[in-house]
C-alpha cells in the first residue's frame, strides 16, 4: 500500500452543530477542509482499526467526491471493511439501521439534511456511533478539539473505487463493499408494520396516496417500498429520484418548501394521504385530505395508537420529546401511565433514552419521529406508521386528529423561523431576552402571567451528564409557552426559531386557525424580544 501522509493547517471553523459539520459546498471544497475533519473523526476514535465504517449520503452535490476521499483515507486509517451504499446513497435511517444490524464500529453520513444542495449549496458531515446513533456531545467536542490542532492527514494513493456496481473490491488492505441501500431497511420496515393490511389499503381502488421524495435520497425507498412492494400505482412517488442539487427545490418537508405536494393535498380532488421527506430523508410531513397533522400531534398520535401496529403492540415503554415539541405527546404518556422525557434539540439526546429502554418513541416538532428501531428519526417509518393506522381504523386522517383532539385536548401549536439573520443580530436578541428574564415571573401580559423564565438545562436520567443553554422558555400560568432559541442547522448567519404553545381543552375551539388561537402570544413574544426590530424582518421566512 503507498500510504501518504499529508501536512496541513487548522480550520477554524469545523465545530459540529445540533447534527454534524455543515457547511456551503465551496466550503468543504477547499485543499483538505474535508480531509481535516474525516481525520479528526479517525484520531478521535479509539479501536477502530480492522473494524467495519459504514458510509453513504443522501446524494447531493459534492456526494461522490467525498465518498472517494473517505474511502481512501479510511483504508489508509486501518479500517477492515467500509458498507457504502450503492451510487454512494444511504438514507440517515438507513445507515442507523446498517450499523446495527452488522454490529458495525460506526458510520459517516454525508448530508445537510434539509439544507438546499447545489454547487452552491451545502454540505454536511456526521458521524454516527455504534449503537447507530449521532456521536454523542462528548465525541464531537473530541472531534472538534482535533481539528484545532490537526498537522497532518493520511490518505491512501489509489483510483477511485467503483460504487455503481454490488459487491466487494479490495483498497489496500480494507474491503470495500457497495451494498443494496434499500434491502436491510426494507426488510426491518417489514419486521415493524402490518405489510398485507396496508397493501390491501392502497390497492383497494378507493385509497389514494402521494409522496413526495423531493429529488432527495428517499426517492429509491419509497419506490421500493410503497410502489413495488406495496402495490401503490406508479406514479404515487413524486420526485423521486435523488438530484444533486434536488432539482433547484428545497428538501425541507413543510408547508412552505413542500408547496406542489401541499397544492396537490389541498386540491378539492384531493388524495386521502399526502406525505413528503427532506434531503436524508429522516424528516417527515404528514398531510390528509385539506389537512395538515402538526409534527408535534402526529407524535401524540402514533403513541396512542401504537397498539394497533405489529411492532409495538405491546405497549410503549416511554415517549421522548425535545423541549419546544408541545406537550401533546405528554398527556398521551400521562393517559397510558408510561414515562415522558423532555430533552433538548437533536436526536443524540434520544439515544441513551433508547439504549436504557426508557422510551420507545421519540420526536421532535421540525418534522422528526422515530423509535428503538434504529437511533435516528425516520420519515419513510413514520408514513409507514400512519398507514398500518389508517389501515386499522378505515378512517380519514382528518377524524383521527379530531378525535384525538376530543380524548386529550388540543395543544395550539406553531413555529416561526427567521432564516439567515446576521448572527449578530440574533446574538443581540438573545441577550435582550436573557437580560429581562429574572424580572419575567410575575409579570401580566394582557391575560397571560409568567410563571417560570429560564434557559433550559438538561441532566441525562441515564449518564447524569448535563447540557446548559438548550433554550429560553418563557412559561405562562395557564401552561402556555413561547421558546426562543437559535437553529445549529444552518449554514449562514443564524435561524431564530420561535416556538409558540396553547392549550385549549374546549371542543368547540379546537377549529380555530392555530395563527388566530396563538395571536395574543405572537403579540407577547414581539413585544418581550423586539423581533422585527433585531432581526430586521416584518414576518417570518416559515411558519409551520
Amino acid at each position: 500500500m503507498n500510504i501518504q501522509t499529508i501536512s496541513t493547517q487548522p480550520f477554524a471553523d469545523q465545530k459540529p452543530g445540533t447534527s454534524g459539520l455543515r457547511k456551503s459546498v465551496p466550503t468543504f471544497q477547499q485543499p483538505n477542509y474535508l480531509a481535516n475533519f474525516i481525520q479528526s473523526i479517525f484520531d478521535s476514535l479509539d479501536g477502530y482499526q480492522g473494524q467495519t465504517l459504514v458510509l453513504g449520503g443522501d446524494g447531493r452535490y459534492y456526494n461522490r467526491e467525498a465518498v472517494q476521499l473517505i474511502l481512501k483515507m479510511a483504508a489508509a486509517n486501518g479500517w477492515g471493511r467500509v458498507k457504502v451504499g450503492h451510487h454512494g446513497i444511504l438514507s440517515t435511517p438507513a445507515t442507523s439501521c446498517v450499523i446495527r444490524k452488522y454490529k458495525a464500529f460506526g458510520g459517516i453520513i454525508l448530508s445537510a439534511s434539509h439544507n438546499p444542495g447545489g454547487p452552491n449549496g451545502d454540505f454536511g458531515v456526521k458521524y454516527n456511533i455504534e449503537n447507530g446513533g449521532p456521536a454523542p456531545e462528548k465525541v464531537t467536542e473530541a472531534i472538534f478539539a482535533r481539528t484545532k490542532e490537526i498537522t497532518e492527514y493520511k490518505l491512501l494513493d489509489a483510483s477511485d473505487v467503483d460504487i455503481d456496481t454490488l459487491g466487494e473490491s479490495k483498497l489496500g488492505g480494507m474491503v470495500v463493499e457497495v451494498i443494496d441501500s434499500v434491502a436491510d431497511y426494507q426488510e426491518l420496515m417489514e419486521s415493524l408494520f402490518d405489510f398485507d393490511r396496508i397493501r390491501a389499503l392502497l390497492t383497494n381502488g378507493s385509497f389514494r396516496l402521494c409522496v413526495d421524495a423531493m429529488h432527495a435520497v428517499t426517492g429509491p425507498y419509497a419506490h421500493a417500498i410503497f410502489e413495488q412492494q406495496l402495490g401503490a400505482p406508479a406514479g404515487t412517488v413524486r420526485s423521486g429520484t435523488p438530484l444533486e442539487d434536488f432539482g433547484g427545490g428545497h428538501p425541507d418537508p413543510n408547508l412552505t418548501y413542500a408547496h406542489d405536494l401541499v397544492e396537490i393535498m389541498f386540491k378539492e380532488d384531493a388524495p386521502d394521504f399526502g406525505a413528503a421527506f427532506d434531503g436524508d430523508g429522516d424528516r417527515n410531513m404528514i398531510l390528509g385530505r385539506n389537512f395538515f397533522v402538526n409534527p408535534s400531534d402526529s407524535l401524540a398520535l402514533l403513541a396512542a395508537n401504537a397498539h394497533l401496529v405489529p411492532g409495538y403492540k405491546d405497549g410503549l415503554a416511554g415517549v421522548a420529546r425535545s423541549m419546544p415539541t408541545s406537550a401533546a405527546a405528554d398527556r398521551v404518556a400521562q393517559r397510558l401511565g408510561i414515562g415522558c422525557y423532555e430533552t433538548p434539540t437533536g436526536w443524540k439526546f434520544f439515544g441513551n433514552l433508547l439504549d436504557a429502554g426508557k422510551a420507545t418513541l421519540c420526536g421532535e416538532e421540525s418534522f422528526g419521529t422515530g423509535s428503538n428501531h434504529i437511533r435516528e428519526k425516520d420519515g419513510i417509518w413514520a408514513v409507514l406508521f400512519w398507514l398500518n393506522i389508517l389501515a386499522v381504523r378505515q378512517q380519514p386522517v382528518e377524524q383521527i386528529v379530531r378525535e384525538h383532539w376530543q380524548m386529550f385536548g388540543r395543544n395550539f401549536y406553531s413555529r416561526h423561523d427567521y432564516e439567515e439573520v446576521a448572527s449578530d443580530r440574533a446574538k443581540a436578541l438573545v441577550d435582550h431576552v436573557q437580560a429581562q428574564m429574572p424580572t419575567l415571573p410575575g409579570k401580566t401580559f394582557g391575560s397571560y402571567t409568567v410563571e417560570y423564565a429560564d434557559n433550559f438545562i438538561y441532566t441525562d436520567p441515564v449518564d447524569g451528564s448535563v447540557s446548559q443553554n438548550q433554550g429560553i422558555r418563557i412559561g405562562f400560568t395557564d401552561g402556555s409557552r413561547l421558546i426562543l432559541r437559535l437553529s445549529g442547522t444552518g449554514t449562514k448567519g443564524a435561524t431564530l426559531r420561535l416556538y409558540l404553545e396553547s392549550y385549549e381543552p374546549n371542543i368547540a375551539k379546537h377549529t380555530l386557525d392555530p395563527q388566530v388561537a396563538l395571536g395574543d402570544l405572537i403579540a407577547i413574544a414581539e413585544e418581550i424580544a423586539q423581533i422585527k426590530e433585531y432581526t430586521g424582518m416584518d414576518k417570518p421566512t416559515v411558519i409551520t
